[in-house]
């Protein structure tokens, strides 16, 4: 299955959380994305931890050093 994609790298900083929030809250359940990032998104997963917790699946697909790949699911 391919997931659909948010390249968050052109995105202004400030407007980089909420628009990966509202792409997350679009989701139906079992659904997911990929996020694709210039550094780890680890400050968005306790994010997702405080505000989602039991929402939601997060796992590495790449780790960097230039580009860091996550899939985001609904669950």
């Amino acid at each position: 299955m391919e997931l659909n994609k948010l390249d968050i790298r052109p995105v202004v900083p400030r407007e980089k959380h909420p628009t990966i929030m509202k792409t997350f809250d679009e989701l139906k359940n079992g659904e997911a994305f990929q996020l694709i990032n210039d550094h780890d998104p680890v400050p968005l997963y306790y994010q997702f931890q405080a505000e989602k917790a039991n929402q939601f699946g997060w796992e590495y697909v790449e780790r960097g050093p230039e580009v860091w790949r996550v899939n985001i699911s609904k669950v």
